[in-house]
């Protein structure tokens, strides 16, 4: 061997191999700006707690600026939704504190993410029909996937984009589901979780597929997918490892549950049943489609891990 070969390998060797499959630097990222729906509002938590991004805060010691809103969809031209959506309030109201000096953030120390998916796919838009006639799952994964390149043309360049979860595993879209706050109108409960597993595994390979092709088209960028669905499947399969409560574990109800009657009035309360204390960290769910608190730690734990570049368990860096 040659001693410029030799003196390369060592080199390549030294690298740390985490290195190697691109990504932010370990100690890199200082600032956490997050966008997304419900399930990243920390402003109106879902969980009945504190939302993931305050804890991943906590855990990395970053930064955070929050943009996400409950029952936001990615563009309300597709979806449309009487909530604040990615692309015509979450970006412009990003863009316009960057540009008066509200928002001052050094690009290679700032990552951002995005959670979308749940309201585009769901009960009253996809899923029932209801989206803008002629919008597909195609559009909605790739209206996702295109807050990648329009962030990057505002500057940023590190993005951790977080697939759809198992909403098949919701109770809102399970096969023993029943009428809740997010539906109570009567319909095939078993129709209703064949289709949004098909839903959530082709958006998933869909957006996979297309952020794979992007990732070559932008210059600088690192890009990282986050395998919510792959994380959420592990917790509901193996609870143990994942929940802690002092209840016995429980992937299949929810901390908050109110169940109504048929085609009730969603103004008449339901009857509803709540855990306490430490109870709630037994559930999967806080209440019929969004995770629990401590689901919620567990997902900021594994970003955290993610951004830190400690744990690459539920993460892919494209780039």
């Amino acid at each position: 061997m040659s001693r410029l070969l030799a003196a390369l390998v060592a080199v390549l060797t030294a690298v740390p191999s985490v290195l190697t499959f691109g990504g932010p630097l370990p100690g890199q990222i200082k600032n956490l700006v997050t966008f997304g729906d419900s399930y990243t509002d920390v402003g109106d938590p879902a969980d009945g707690g504190q939302a993931w991004p305050i804890y991943a805060a906590d855990y990395g010691q970053f930064n955070l600026y929050p943009f996400a809103k409950s029952g936001a969809a990615c563009s309300n031209y597709l979806t449309d939704r009487p909530y604040p959506p990615v692309f015509e309030y979450q970006i412009p109201t990003y863009v316009q504190e960057v540009y008066n000096g509200t928002l001052e953030l050094n690009p290679y120390e700032t990552i951002y993410t995005l959670w979308i998916g749940t309201n585009d796919v769901g009960v009253n838009e996809l899923l029932t029909g209801s989206q803008t006639p002629g919008v597909t799952l195609v559009n909605t994964t790739q209206c996702a996937v295109n807050w990648v390149s329009t962030m990057y043309g505002y500057g940023a360049r590190n993005f951790l984009f977080q697939n759809m979860l198992t909403l098949e595993n919701t109770i809102l879209y399970s096969k023993n589901t029943y009428p809740n706050r997010y539906n109570v109108a009567p319909h095939n409960a078993t129709e209703w979780n064949v289709m949004m597993t098909e839903i959530t595994n082709s958006g998933n390979l869909l957006s996979r597929l297309m952020l794979e092709n992007l990732a070559y088209q932008l210059p600088g960028a690192h890009i990282g997918i986050f395998d919510s669905h792959g994380l959420f499947s592990d917790m509901y399969n193996n609870p143990a490892q994942y929940l802690n409560g002092t209840a016995p574990l429980n992937v299949t109800g929810c901390v908050n549950s109110c169940v109504y009657a048929v085609n009730a009035n969603l103004s008449d309360p339901g009857v509803c049943t709540t855990a306490h204390g430490t109870d709630r960290d037994s559930f999967l769910w806080y209440d019929e489609l969004h995770p629990s608190e401590q689901a919620d730690r567990i997902v900021a734990r594994e970003i955290t891990g993610a951004i830190l570049r400690t744990s690459e368990n539920y993460t892919t860096w494209l780039s």
